[in-house]
């Protein structure tokens, strides 16, 4: 008869505990070097270190503009897309390396399964981002330079009112 040995299990109380003095010290460290800065640093007030500064340029309008929603939408989508790539890079690793390490047995049937049904979960998936990403190309979140409907003349971001539309040339008469 075969025996069987039982190893403990890693973690409980000691692993808790190690945990907790870690935090606790790293909390400590920081506090600590925020608490030294504070205590250390001259204190000398100027109107400057208050002002707006704006890589070097003097601040021009109000600090609170409304930014266009342009650039969060190419954000958004700049992330879904790289998350997409995080999860798309090590699903195909295991993927395709399945193939290689593969046994002639009756598991290997079972993993041809597997994969199968990965590859059908990872195409919706991917199905899901190609819908989100035709549906902003189709309504035109993606353009830059959008055409606002029933506006007849640009708006300026900053004011909102109608932006000054430079002189037009006088028509030469024939």
């Amino acid at each position: 008869m075969s025996e069987t040995i039982s190893v403990p299990a890693e973690g409980g109380p000691d692993l808790l505990q190690g945990l907790a003095i870690f935090a606790l010290a790293a909390f400590l460290l920081g506090f600590v070097a925020l608490l030294i800065g504070k205590l250390v640093r001259p204190r000398v007030p100027n109107p400057d270190k208050g002002a707006a500064y704006e890589c070097g340029e003097q601040p021009v309008g109000p600090a609170w503009v409304q930014f266009d929603l342009r650039f969060y939408v190419v954000a958004l989508v700049f992330l879904v897309f790289d998350v997409e790539i995080a999860l798309f890079y090590p699903w195909a690793v295991v993927y395709g390396g399945a193939a290689a390490n593969a046994p002639a047995s009756a598991a290997w049937t079972e993993l041809q399964h597997i994969r199968a049904a990965a590859l059908w979960d990872m195409l919706f998936f991917f199905g899901v981002i190609v819908v989100g990403f035709v549906y902003l190309w189709r309504f035109g979140y993606l353009d830059w330079v959008r055409d606002v409907a029933g506006q007849s003349e640009p708006v300026t971001r900053v004011t909102g009112q109608a932006a000054p539309q430079p002189p037009s040339e006088p028509r030469a008469s024939p």
